[in-house]
């Protein structure tokens, strides 16, 4: 578990000589990279809880020492977001400096810097709060405002992982979303929602590709989606998690893996933007899911107040149209004999 929260283990292909055959071939080995292991933890966390849930009271006491612990790195949260936006100035002042000609960097890599961008822009301002918007019929930019601590944060770490404790904090108590929808979705969502990268990573490949003037085919197109969708769902949420996943769409296509180098000098600011859109698409699918819940006990309210409207002991009348005619004849036949009996007195 120690091991997990700070490394994660990934498959690499390397070259072994064959002597049997006489050739190079590839061999998968397996390897430690920086890294949390988040999809891991949540496992055994989801297993251990159950296993908590089980032992009945002696379990009691685990469960309230693991949440007065996450109520105390709450409190540590909050304190150190109050230094936040220094952190992040210097942050990215730093990337700034470490560059030799911003000029003519910028020069040569704005339209993919611009095309990034754009299209985070996009999806993070319009297609995702549609979606929400679609399906809620709720303001989404209310809810973009309730987490915009987070998202200043994800800018600046450009980490999906760091910035998870402060997402949950916001998303609870500014979006009314409930610990457990919180914190079952947002731990996945740091690992395998990774939207942004996708974007991002189909971009480059296509940055690439032009680079080397190599036109792509629609085969070629679809296996860069396919590929960057499959890639993301694996990527690490630590900063430029993304570039390290890029060589393998690279070489799904046949493109050459050198010039990933050129991504890298400006991965400083376009992996903060992914890093945004990751984390607000994390935030929204938990307001999705937590609409959903409240939908569903909506309906198991007015299900119940119907049922309590309508008491079982009290017997239903009879609407029977037979019961009714006979009514009907009984009293018309009662109201003869009363004329009859007052003419008779008369």
């Amino acid at each position: 578990m120690v091991s997990a929260a700070f490394q994660s283990v990934s498959t690499i292909d390397e070259y072994c000589c064959m002597f049997i055959h006489m050739c190079m071939s590839k061999v998968p080995f397996g390897t430690d990279q920086d890294g949390m292991n988040i999809l891991g933890l949540v496992v055994f966390a989801i297993v251990f809880g159950i296993a908590l849930r089980k032992l009945g009271e002696e379990g009691e006491i685990l469960i309230k020492f693991f949440n007065s612990f996450n109520e105390a790195t709450m409190v540590l949260v909050t304190w150190i977001m109050w230094y936040a936006p220094l952190g992040i100035m210097f942050l990215v002042a730093g990337k700034i400096v470490e560059m030799e000609n911003v000029a003519l960097l910028f020069a040569s890599l704005g339209k993919y810097i611009a095309c990034c961008i754009i299209g985070h822009a996009i999806h993070g301002f319009l297609v995702l709060p549609a979606i929400y918007f679609v399906i809620t019929r709720k303001n989404p930019y209310s809810f973009l405002w309730g987490i915009f601590t987070a998202l200043a944060t994800a800018f600046g770490t450009s980490s999906s992982s760091a910035t998870l404790p402060l997402m949950m904090k916001c998303v609870e108590e500014n979006n009314g979303v409930s610990k457990h929808i919180s914190r079952f979705i947002l731990p996945i969502g740091a690992t395998v929602n990774m939207d942004g990268a996708a974007l991002f990573q189909c971009v480059a490949a296509v940055f690439i590709a032009q680079l080397n003037k190599v036109s792509l085919n629609f085969i070629q197109i679809i296996t860069i989606l396919v590929t960057a969708t499959a890639s993301s769902v694996g990527a690490a949420g630590i900063p430029a998690g993304g570039v390290l996943t890029l060589a393998i769409i690279l070489e799904a296509v046949g493109l050459p893996t050198n010039d990933i180098s050129l991504i890298l000098a400006v991965d400083w600011l376009v992996d903060r933007t992914c890093t945004v859109l990751n984390v607000e698409g994390d935030a929204f699918g938990a307001g999705l899911l937590q609409n959903f819940v409240d939908r569903a006990a909506k309906k198991e309210e007015e299900l119940t107040d119907v049922r309590l409207e309508k008491d079982p002991s009290v017997p239903t009348p009879e609407c029977s149209p037979l019961i009714r005619k006979q009514g009907l004849k009984d009293r018309s036949g009662a109201d003869g004999f009363q004329a009859d009996h007052s003419e008779s007195i008369m």
